[in-house]
């Protein structure tokens, strides 16, 4: 196994996962910072913080499962807000599925814990044509190790030392603005301005839902867009 990381690091793709991947990592160790944290000052026990970490590994629902936790709220509300959070995840799987199909099964699973925001945006960057080629998983990887090792170092360095990182110093800001970045390089075309715009009227007309659920109803009319634009675009080069 070490034989064989050590061949994969070697790749070239691996190494530009790594590259493309690298300047991000400010903006996601700020945000990690923030959430570690938070999780630090909700009463959680640092093993307890350190073990809910790497368990779900994404700080949209770390954070929204806070002041949950905080507050006694049933277990079922807990994981009921971080199902609803992440089911941005189903769009990325499904965005991925042109790439990664002709894997295993099992392998497509363990690929699926290590999916991220930021590694999406990079990735599609990098193959937006949705088909199969030479170094794609490589490149996934590369982006993967670099995206992951400095979301958990950061977060577990904010869960060790929350009380000498006040949340008013405002860290979390570098990593909104880092996602922001990279939603940005996205917009190539009218249909994916359209989209970030319907989604962007959605997540702030269904803001009081509660639960987040304002992320979820702004996913779906993104992807309701993207939709309709993908089957009229045939059309009208006829």
């Amino acid at each position: 196994m070490q034989r064989r990381a050590l061949a994969t690091a070697r790749r070239p793709m691996f190494r530009a996962g790594v590259r493309d991947c690298g300047p991000m990592t400010i903006g996601i160790s700020a945000w990690g910072l923030v959430a570690g944290v938070a999780m630090a000052k909700s009463g959680m026990g640092v093993p307890l913080a350190i073990l809910m970490s790497i368990l779900v590994s994404a700080g949209t629902s770390q954070v929204a499962a806070l002041p949950l936790i905080a507050s006694d709220a049933p277990m079922w509300v807990v994981c009921a807000t971080v199902a609803c959070v992440n089911l941005r995840f189903l769009v990325f799987s499904y965005q991925y599925r042109p790439y990664f199909a002709h894997l295993p099964r099992g392998k497509r699973v363990f690929l699926s814990y290590f999916m991220g925001d930021t590694i999406f945006a990079m990735f599609l960057r990098r193959y937006p044509e949705p088909r199969r080629e030479p170094g794609q998983l490589d490149y996934f990887w590369g982006a993967a190790v670099v995206n992951y090792g400095a979301w958990q170092v950061a977060v577990i360095t904010g869960i060790v030392a929350g009380a000498a990182i006040p949340p008013e110093w405002g860290i979390g800001f570098a990593g909104t603005m880092a996602l922001l970045a990279l939603a940005c390089s996205q917009l190539r075309s009218p249909s994916t301005w359209v989209a970030a715009f319907v989604a962007a009227c959605a997540a702030v007309a269904a803001y009081a839902l509660p639960l987040r659920l304002n992320i979820v109803v702004a996913i779906s009319a993104a992807v309701a867009v993207g939709v309709l634009a993908q089957h009229a675009r045939p059309a009208s080069s006829r």
